[in-house]
């Protein structure tokens, strides 16, 4: 770990952040919640709220997976995904859901605002986020496929949402 220059979990909780909050609504799989735990670490990300059905540290089955991360990432668990929204919107957060809907943005043609904080909402594996989550986000964004399949893994989406956002805001952790 030392020579991979790597901070300590006192030293990420006192660090600059992405002001972006991951919202899982209704993921089944502990070993997405874990890995999205790892990247969410990875990336600096403020806090996650898992909301519904989603598993909450501490599990051995989310711990497999995020290697430590659910003690560096705050997080918070709320039964309904759709008073956490409420909320967030209510703090000003730019609520964006991750989802193939009509009228979504690609994700290359997305620009947070970071004047705002940006919610990211994740949904369920199987059924993605819910409609009436949908319909309290200011954007949809969707990943651009090329393949047979019609989805990413949760955890992979995660990662390549983070990425874009970490590339266009990299400047605010330095």
């Amino acid at each position: 770990m030392d020579e991979l220059q790597r901070i300590s979990v006192d030293e990420f909780k006192k660090s600059k952040k992405l002001p972006v909050v991951i919202v899982l609504d209704n993921v089944r799989s502990m070993n997405n919640v874990g890995s999205i735990f790892r990247t969410a670490d990875a990336f600096r990300v403020e806090h996650i709220y898992l909301c519904g059905i989603t598993a909450q540290p501490p599990h051995k089955e989310i711990e497999k997976t995020a290697l430590g991360a659910t003690q560096s990432v705050e997080w918070t668990y709320a039964t309904s995904t759709e008073n956490v929204v409420l909320e967030l919107k209510k703090q000003n957060f730019q609520i964006v859901a991750i989802e193939q809907v009509k009228n979504s943005i690609e994700l290359q043609d997305f620009n947070a605002d970071f004047n705002a904080k940006t919610a990211l909402v994740f949904g369920n594996e199987v059924m993605g986020v819910e409609q009436k989550i949908i319909d309290l986000c200011h954007h949809c964004i969707e990943i651009p496929q090329l393949g047979t399949k019609h989805s990413f893994n949760i955890s992979v989406s995660v990662g390549i949402v983070l990425w874009h956002l970490f590339l266009t805001a990299k400047n605010i952790l330095r």
